[in-house]
Parts: structure tokens; sequence; C-alpha cells
């Protein structure tokens, strides 16, 4: 069974659902995916939790930033989706872990980080997901 940890913002909640389901529903085990953190309690909650999904993205075989659309942003990815990206990358070149890295589709140019995933994908680095 293939593992994956879905990464983006957390403040998708229907979107999150909506991609955990697909995965379960294609038989994949969600090692993670992205939680809501009350402000009130974020200090004291956000360190385990990040350090988990960090943990998660090196067990996982695939990372999947679901960048859906966010604040007029078409593919948005904020800075904490880039950053996971950017570590299951790392993960992949220089530990050589076997891990498929997708993104659900092309950022805007407006979304700070489209450079770099151009490159990405240019290289073969990270893909388009394609559904089934």
């Amino acid at each position: 069974m293939k593992k994956i940890v879905i990464a983006g913002s957390a403040k998708l909640p229907e979107k999150i659902e909506y991609w955990i389901n697909y995965f379960n529903k294609k038989h994949y085990k969600v090692l993670d995916y992205p939680k809501f953190i009350p402000k009130e309690r974020f200090i004291e909650l956000y360190p385990q939790i990040h350090i988990e999904f960090l943990e998660n993205i090196t067990k996982t075989n695939m990372l999947f930033i679901m960048n859906e659309d966010k604040d007029g942003l078409s593919g948005y990815i904020g800075a904490e989706a880039f950053a996971e990206l950017l570590f299951g990358l790392s993960q992949k070149l220089v530990y050589k872990k076997e891990i498929e890295l997708y993104i659900l589709k092309m950022p805007s140019k407006e979304v700070t980080s489209y450079e770099e995933v151009a490159l990405w994908l240019k290289l073969g680095w990270i893909k388009i997901w394609k559904e089934d």
C-alpha cells in the first residue's frame, strides 16, 4: 500500500477532507495532512504537530501538495507548504529517498515560490498531479 502525506493550507478544511477521502478510496494510507490549530493554542500545539508532519514526510512514498486556489491566487503555495515540499525534495536529492513529489496544479506567477516550482518541474524533480 502506498503511503502519502498531503500538504497545503490548513485553512481549507473542505479541500483537505476531499483529498483525504480521494486517496483513501484509491487505497493509499494517508499518514498526515494539514491540521487547523486554534489561534489561542498555536504556540503550544504547533511544534509537536510540525515535527510529526516532517517525520511523516520521511516515512512516506508520496508527498502531495494540494495547492488549491486561495486568497485570489491560482495554485496557492504558502511558505509552510513550500518548506514541506523542499524538505521532501531534500530527502529525494540528498538522501536518495524514493519519494514521489506532486503538486495539484501549476501555481500562478503571483505565488512567491513560482520560479522554484517551475524550475523543479522542468528538472523533473516534482510533477503535476494527474488523476487516474
